[in-house]
């Protein structure tokens, strides 16, 4: 079987590069490397998601499949009264995660090594952002969305970036049957924003 950047541990050879890219304004430096979400720098739905993005600044912030990290570390910078939680199951995505955190002289993120929610299912937040591991599959798809809303505070809100040719339609589906109500926030080159709010 081929390594998928959704694999816990890569095998595929290393190829570590950096990366500049300036999200909202500010400049970042990102090292990526072979086995990960879009290592030849940051991908454009999650630049639309970032670039979207509306946060409390104090608010508890949970970045679903962070790979190496550009959105909650952009996210970071938005909530400087709150934190962020970072995860992914890929082993190699969350070193260099914690790296491009330290890199880019974030304090208030902290990343975890997690299957899906299993790393930090007792613990509650205000916002979860995610561009979803689509080639996962549908299932895994739902499944975030799911236990997602679960973690969520009352009020709380989850920000999704997807592709309307990458199953836009079901996404949103899926989420009406979980959220009060949402809200296309913008759509760019084929990319859907939704941000659901658990009422």
């Amino acid at each position: 079987m081929s390594d998928h950047y959704y694999t816990q541990k890569p095998g595929v050879k290393h190829d570590r590069r950096m990366h500049e890219a300036v999200l909202r304004g500010q400049k970042y430096r990102f090292a990526t490397d072979a086995g990960v979400f879009s290592k030849a720098g940051v991908d454009y739905g999650s630049q639309v998601l970032i670039e979207s993005i509306t946060l409390n600044a104090s608010a508890a912030v949970l970045d679903v499949g962070c790979g190496y990290g550009p959105i909650g570390i952009a996210a970071a910078s938005l909530v400087p009264q709150g934190s962020v939680t970072m995860i992914d199951i890929n082993e190699r995505a969350v070193e260099l995660a914690k790296e491009n955190a330290a890199l880019n002289g974030v304090r208030n993120a902290t990343v975890i090594h997690s299957d899906l929610f299993e790393a930090v299912k007792d613990r509650k937040f205000d916002v979860i952002l995610t561009n979803p591991p689509i080639r996962a599959g549908k299932s895994t798809v739902h499944q975030i969305f799911e236990e997602g809303w679960s973690l969520l505070n009352p009020g709380g809100e989850m920000w999704v970036v997807i592709q309307k040719k990458q199953g836009a339609p079901s996404a949103l589906a899926k989420l009406e049957t979980l959220f009060e109500r949402i809200e296309e926030v913008t759509k760019d080159k084929g990319y859907r924003i939704y941000r659901a709010v658990k009422q």
